[in-house]
């Protein structure tokens, strides 16, 4: 009897990548409560009497917090370089979501004074470190369990979790500014969404649980081991791959921070948005992220990866400023914003941790990801949403906007010389 003459279907291990990306995904669902909810907890934890005062410190220390993320990276990034992915995702997830109780049931500065703020922020460092190193860790265990030919596909894991997790904040968002009135939100209703970000990390660490250790770790582990001065040695053997790194992630921290997190206060307080409609938009938009993950992944691992990420550069470079003057109350105008800004950036995202993750060798892999991804992150990222308050305040808001669309232009140029690694082994 003649054997079969096609190959059995590729059955994608969803369970698997679930749980890779479940830290990832409660890491952004208590980055974005932060954001989002500010605008009514911001006085809670500052003197009273000047409310852009508490929002513009609010976010200096959300601004802060961001630069603990390189330090996390380099320590976590190393640490999962040295002993696994495995243990470092687990620790990871168990950092962030003690961070988010903690917010949830701190005191106030009626009740404590100056120690609130402390509290917030020693919260908010702890989170800091945790980020730092899950992107890079998670981002290295998609690349490094996927075949090299639908590394694209698994790679979308990344952002659709994370993007559902994002949807969870917005329609938590929308509901809470539906259901309860302002002063309850200000009063007692901004805690309900990080105390339930408690429960989510504990579901993500039970299924990070049940992961087993890439092959590629298992057999570079020694040679991670032996590397000297770790740190240094992504800079002296792989420059251009922290360059590039560096290049595109200013982008896309901009991208997300701008349509994630900045935009939600600036519609609302810079430019008189319903608070219900701005939740509303910024939710379809966020459904629509989450469904074009999977898609655009399979298309760059057919097509590649360099004709998406300058499709996604050159447009954001032409459209974020004409964008940013549709900002103003009107749901549909909202969703056009939304919309068009996210769908773009999923050209990216669907991609971001096998791109990664084919920068650097095994044995640097975490380490040279978490270290220049998150200082990225932490100087571009970190700064917009007190950048865009602080311009608002000035009467100069649409200088963000060239700000994000030069920072486009320079993307676009890097990833215009990147070589194309759809398909290619990891390094």
């Amino acid at each position: 009897m003649p054997g079969p003459t096609t190959q059995a279907r590729h059955r994608l291990p969803v369970r698997k990548l679930f749980a890779a990306s479940a830290g990832n995904a409660l890491e952004w669902f208590d980055w974005t409560i932060y954001a989002t909810f500010s605008i009514y907890f911001a006085a809670a934890f500052f003197p009273p009497g000047n409310d852009a005062l508490a929002l513009i410190n609010t976010f200096a220390t959300y601004a802060l917090a961001f630069f603990f993320r390189p330090l996390g990276g380099v320590l976590l990034g190393r640490f999962a370089d040295v002993h696994g992915r495995k243990p470092a995702m687990i620790l990871t997830i168990s950092l962030m979501a003690g961070g988010s109780v903690a917010i949830g049931i701190l005191p106030t500065f009626s009740q404590v004074g100056w120690l609130a703020p402390v509290l917030l922020l020693l919260a908010r460092v702890a989170q800091g470190l945790s980020l730092g190193g899950e992107v890079s860790n998670a981002s290295a265990y998609l690349g490094e369990v996927a075949p090299k030919e639908r590394r694209g596909r698994y790679s979308s894991f990344f952002y659709i979790s994370t993007g559902s997790a994002v949807l969870i904040a917005t329609v938590l968002g929308f509901v809470l500014a539906r259901t309860m009135g302002k002063a309850d939100l200000t009063s007692f209703g901004w805690r309900i969404p990080f105390l339930l970000g408690g429960v989510l990390g504990l579901v993500g660490l039970w299924l990070r649980r049940s992961l087993e250790e890439t092959e590629l770790y298992q057999e570079k582990k020694e040679t991670a081991r032996r590397v000297e001065r770790p740190l240094l040695t992504t800079l002296t053997r792989h420059p251009r791959a922290v360059g590039q790194l560096i290049g595109f992630t200013m982008l896309s921290t901009l991208c997300y921070y701008t349509f994630f997190s900045a935009l939600t206060s600036f519609a609302v307080k810079g430019r008189g948005a319903n608070d219900v409609d701005t939740f509303l938009a910024l939710s379809i938009a966020t459904a629509l992220f989450v469904i074009l993950q999977y898609p655009m992944g399979a298309l760059a691992d057919r097509y590649g990866r360099r004709p998406q990420l300058l499709v996604w550069s050159g447009s954001m470079a032409l459209v974020i400023v004409p964008l940013s003057y549709l900002v103003r109350p009107g749901l549909g105008n909202l969703l056009i914003v939304f919309c068009v800004g996210l769908a773009l950036y999923t050209a990216l995202t669907s991609v971001a941790p096998a791109i990664m993750s084919e920068l650097f060798p095994t044995e640097l892999r975490g380490l040279g990801i978490g270290a220049w991804y998150n200082l990225t992150v932490a100087v571009f990222g970190g700064t917009a949403p007190l950048v865009l308050s602080a311009l608002s305040a000035a009467g100069a808001a649409t200088a963000f906007f060239w700000y994000v669309a030069v920072a486009a232009a320079i993307a676009f140029v890097v990833v215009l010389r990147m070589p194309e690694t759809a398909g290619s082994e990891l390094p």
